[in-house]
């Protein structure tokens, strides 16, 4: 026997308890994963109506400065949408600007200051959302 070799015997034991080792592991993990309880549910869906402050038609003013869009004038609120949160977004395609204010009790119209001002473009989204009252 060389000097430092380890017997064929020794080694053998070595990978047999090895063996035995990951042989226990591996039935505790599928032990542990029948004993996951999984229950049949259901998935369900519902509607629920959403009142509205209004479903008149608004007007929409881009107001311009330099060549992009500063803010945007929404009127025509009505005294329903009074004490609601309106945000608009102006995207242009590459860019977008976005801000809120809060429409007064008496409706009218508002104008909305944008936090950046997207350039204007030959194609544009104005997106209005009312939130509340």
């Amino acid at each position: 026997m060389v000097a430092g070799a380890v017997p064929a015997g020794v080694t053998q034991m070595w990978r047999r308890m090895l063996e035995l080792v990951m042989l226990g592991t591996a039935g505790a993990v599928l032990g542990a994963a029948t004993s996951v309880n999984l229950s049949s549910g259901t998935l369900g869906a519902a509607r629920a109506a959403t009142p509205r402050c209004t479903n008149a038609a608004l007007t929409v003013f881009q107001n311009l400065s330099a060549g992009t869009v500063a803010s945007v004038t929404v009127g025509g609120l009505p005294v329903g949408c009074g004490g609601a949160t309106l945000q608009v977004t102006v995207s242009n395609g590459a860019t977008s600007g976005s801000g809120s204010i809060s429409v007064p009790a008496g409706g009218g119209s508002v104008t909305v200051v944008l936090g950046s001002a997207p350039l204007v473009a030959a194609a544009e989204r104005t997106d209005l959302v009312v939130i509340g009252p």
